[in-house]
């Protein structure tokens, strides 16, 4: 995945294990994708900002997929889905990915 922000991966992972869980009716296949995209994600920002930067950044894609949950029952989940990965991505540009 060389050339593609960390940031971008775990959005995807945020929006993409929603949208496997949703459709395939499966939660746990969901989790696999989230999961899977958090790996790789968590990856990229060692490599440019360092362990604990990683670890913060992963820690804040938790949190966010964590969050997403009762922000869904406030705004809807789609929407709440886009705003927490939108919010990932841009903390991860800013601590790691513009480097």
């Amino acid at each position: 995945m060389a050339g593609v922000p960390a940031g971008v991966v775990a959005a995807g992972g945020l929006v993409g294990g929603y949208g496997v869980a949703r459709w395939t009716e499966r939660r746990p296949l969901g989790g696999v994708a989230l999961a899977a995209a958090g790996a790789v994600a968590a990856r990229g920002w060692r490599e440019k900002a360092g362990n604990g930067t990683a670890a913060a950044l992963s820690a804040a894609y938790v949190a966010a997929f964590a969050g997403s949950h009762p922000l869904a029952k406030k705004i809807g989940a789609w929407p709440s889905v886009f705003a927490v990965a939108g919010g990932v991505a841009l903390v991860s540009w800013a601590l790691a990915d513009r480097r």
